[in-house]
């Protein structure tokens, strides 16, 4: 499931405990646990209470004395953070508090062991239920829907504009959305964004984020902005719509990526049908088509032309206007795999027609892993720019 991992730990057994004890004390709004509290909730992180397995360690669902239920997020050892580091992260964490954001609730540190413990929500993801092919017995009327689109636009303007320093998600996705009794959305793992410097207007940093969702300029240039939140958050929009993935590889080649589809449709004058057929036909048409010009706007491959998420809240509650005129073409990171694929390919065959050796660029496999969504682009992606 998509609980929310958080910052890798570090090796702290050479630490100062009292020193340890004293950073530990700094940490608001969150309960220290022990071990010993840890696996008797887990039944000592027992198989049948896994719950979910991310690239920072396992989720274990948990129950702790007093009934609750919680997750709890056992952290991979492998990291070269510091406590300190990790106490820093910890206390920001602690600190934010949204009712779209998935809470903490407390931390263990004893040993070798680096938990984290959260809020368990048992109506799971949006990639789970809404998108996970008939098998939830949820339903997503299209009010729900717009509660939910909503909802995450509040978070991520709320991690863009709310908190200091500003906090860039890098990984806003439908497995990452969460929801509560209510169907309310929960935004989980922006515990892994990095804090975006006050100064600074972007990060180039190693892209960390799932195919589909990321933004060209990151994907490509590893160019970190919230502007690439914006755009995650159109793709993600445009799932919510129409209750699908972004990308269907058993469905006919023009319709297998959702923004290229719906950028065709809206060229057509047709945007109503990217609404879910599910919805049959119970749904406000018009603000369905707002919602999707609004992701269309998230999504545009002009990273300055897209709408800052204070601006895309007011755009979808109505309370600014959405302009087709300020609608542009989308960045398709899809079409510009195939691209570099064919250029390639034509690279290849140039090379071995003229006795060549093939370069690295002849390779693109050293630079990504499309069989896993979940990825990291390495510095050679650089040099297809």
């Amino acid at each position: 499931m998509g609980f929310l991992p958080f910052i890798c730990c570090g090796h702290w057994a050479a630490e100062d405990k009292s020193a340890r004890d004293e950073e530990f004390s700094e940490v608001k709004n969150v309960r220290r646990f022990s071990l010993a509290e840890i696996k008797r909730a887990t039944e000592d992180f027992s198989a049948r209470n896994k719950i979910g397995e991310g690239g920072f360690g396992p989720v274990y669902l948990g129950k702790l004395k007093d009934g609750r239920e919680v997750a709890v997020k056992v952290l991979s050892p492998e990291s070269s953070q510091g406590w300190r580091e990790f106490m820093a992260e910890l206390a920001t964490l602690a600190g934010i508090r949204h009712e779209n954001l998935v809470q903490i609730l407390g931390f263990c540190s004893e040993k070798d062991h680096r938990i984290l413990v959260y809020n368990y929500l048992r109506n799971g993801s949006l990639a789970q239920t809404l998108l996970g092919g008939g098998h939830s017995m949820l339903e997503f009327d299209w009010k729900t829907r717009v509660r939910i689109g909503v909802g995450v636009a509040r978070g991520i303007a709320f991690l863009h504009e709310g908190v200091k320093p500003r906090i860039v998600h890098r990984d806003i996705k439908a497995s990452n959305i969460l929801l509560d009794d209510d169907l309310n959305p929960k935004i989980s793992d922006f515990g892994l964004a990095k804090l975006l410097p006050s100064n600074s207007s972007h990060v180039s940093t190693r892209v960390a984020g799932t195919i589909g969702y990321l933004a060209p300029e990151y994907a490509i240039r590893g160019q970190l902005t919230r502007k690439a939140d914006v755009y995650s958050f159109g793709v993600l929009l445009l799932e919510i719509v129409g209750g699908r993935c972004n990308n269907n590889t058993r469905l006919p080649h023009g319709d297998q990526f959702l923004l290229s589809r719906a950028w065709d449709m809206y060229e057509k004058g047709e945007l109503l049908g990217m609404v879910d057929c599910e919805l049959e036909g119970k749904v406000d048409e018009k603000e369905a088509i707002k919602f999707l010009k609004v992701a269309l706007l998230c999504t545009q491959d002009n990273p300055g032309l897209r709408p800052a998420m204070p601006i895309v809240v007011k755009m979808l509650m109505g309370e600014r206007c959405v302009d087709d005129e300020e609608i542009t073409r989308p960045g398709i990171l899809s079409e510009f795999m195939d691209f570099k694929k064919n250029s390639t390919n034509m690279h290849k065959h140039s090379n071995s027609s003229a006795g060549t050796l093939s370069s690295p660029m002849s390779h693109p496999s050293s630079a990504m892993t499309c069989s896993n969504p979940s990825l990291t682009f390495t510095a050679i992606i650089d040099r297809w720019c």
